[in-house]
């Protein structure tokens, strides 16, 4: 029997809100999908600066550490696909992808899916899975981050028009960014300081929500659904550890 990928709740990418009595606002539809994160998980080209400062997997203080539930969660995600086939990979995310469609019908909400809060690309049949599937469900907007390289190629390759794309960069691997560039491939890089994003890559512009210019979520939406630069593919992004 195939096992049933669970979605995430995720404040910062939710692509709908609803707002408390006591107006505290939340996710309305979950449109975010996890795995395990790092080397021993789903990632399997971590740097060691994204190992050290990884908001859902440091060992620390990342969510997978906080929340034992969230950890479970993901754990379950990556057990299933990385044990599948490529269809039986293809079927999981299908029906995944399919439900959330239908559940932004019925609150009328954008179809938005952000592709890895937390993991990665683990292995190429399953970046061609996922390939498979943003292109049969041309009415959804898909954006991700990888610092898998091949997995970034691939995908660039296939020319989806619903799918954002953006290589992680961070200190440890910025020597790959010039190919990245080349390919077409948008950079999201991270350092200690905006300053030292801004100067390994000087176009970028800094995240509003990690630059604390944007609340994570409110009464008027989610931070990337009110700013769209990721989303859209509009240009690099920059993201600070300190958030300085």
């Amino acid at each position: 029997m195939i096992s049933t990928l669970e979605r995430s709740n995720d404040r910062k990418v939710a692509n709908a809100v609803k707002v408390s009595s006591k107006g505290l606002a939340s996710p309305r539809v979950k449109n975010a999908f996890g795995l395990l994160a790092g080397p021993q998980g789903s990632c399997p080209d971590a740097t060691a600066f994204c190992v050290a400062h990884c908001y859902a997997g440091a060992e620390s203080n990342g969510s997978e550490k906080i929340f034992p539930s969230v950890k479970a969660l993901v754990t379950r995600n990556y057990e299933a696909l990385s044990s599948a086939s490529r269809d039986e990979m293809i079927s999981m995310l299908d029906t995944m992808i399919s439900e959330f469609s239908a559940e932004c019908e019925k609150h009328a909400a954008s179809k938005l899916f952000r592709i890895h809060w937390d993991g990665d690309f683990f292995s190429g049949i399953y970046a061609a899975a996922w390939s498979h599937v943003i292109k049969a469900h041309a009415d959804v907007s898909f954006w991700a981050y990888t610092r898998v390289g091949s997995a970034a190629s691939y995908l660039q390759a296939q020319k989806h028009e619903n799918l954002s794309l953006y290589f992680s960069a961070d200190p440890d691997n910025a020597h790959v960014v010039p190919e990245m560039q080349r390919k077409g491939i948008r950079i999201a890089y991270v350092a200690r300081s905006f300053a030292e994003a801004k100067e390994a890559l000087p176009r970028g512009v800094r995240c509003p929500e990690n630059n604390r210019a944007i609340p994570l979520i409110s009464d008027k939406g989610s931070a990337c659904r009110r700013c769209g630069l990721c989303i859209h593919g509009r240009g690099d992004v920059l993201f600070s550890t300190t958030k300085k």
